[in-house]
């Protein structure tokens, strides 16, 4: 069985991407986070794209650890605010700020905004990079809307205010499982298993 390094250390993550290899690839890989290889290195997500800092992620991973890595790197783009909260998507109330404190922020700046204006998209890009020098990149997105306040309970992140119309529900309101399969994660993941080789 080999061995994949997930280039984070957000369990959310983690069983996320643990149960997508064993749909699509059973039994063939162990997944393993950065903590796991023995990576304790930081690394600076300065790349301003969300493929860049996925791509930055995987490959400082892989080049310490010597095995295949693989990087999410994904945000919130808002159409009313120029696509912001963007790469800065999980601090953009500050550093160390949590999910709540991140959606306040959020609703705050869009707080009067008619919600034909309120469109947004979550944005995935997955990278892997091997120790042979090779990398791959699929990227996933899914169109919604941002709600006035939250809606549900389930998921992390800016869930519960991310209404997907062609469900009627927020993504926080949404089983884990048809969240997944609808997700922006999951549209990118759908892609990254047609062009992944081990």
């Amino acid at each position: 069985m080999q061995t994949i390094v997930l280039a984070t250390n957000n369990n959310h993550k983690v069983i996320e991407m643990s149960r997508f290899f064993e749909k699509f690839f059973p039994g063939k890989f162990e997944i393993i986070t950065m903590k796991q290889a023995g990576f304790t290195g930081e690394i600076i997500e300065d790349a301003g794209t969300f493929e860049g800092n996925a791509h930055k992620k995987a490959s400082a991973v892989c080049k310490a650890t010597g095995l295949i890595a693989i990087a999410d790197d994904s945000g919130l783009e808002v159409d009313y605010l120029g696509g912001r909260p963007g790469i800065y998507s999980a601090r953009y109330a500050g550093e160390g700020c949590s999910d709540s404190d991140n959606i306040d922020k959020l609703l705050k700046e869009l707080e009067g905004v008619p919600m034909e204006k309120r469109t947004a998209r979550f944005v995935s890009v997955i990278s892997a990079c091997y120790p042979d020098g090779r990398s791959i990149q699929a990227r996933g997105v899914c169109e919604g809307v941002i709600l006035t306040e939250r809606r549900g309970s389930g998921s992390f992140g800016y869930d519960p205010v991310f209404y997907f119309p062609p469900l009627g529900k927020t993504f926080a309101e949404l089983p884990i499982e048809i969240k997944n399969n609808v997700s922006h994660r999951g549209n990118a993941l759908k892609q990254f298993a047609m062009i992944f080789r081990y």
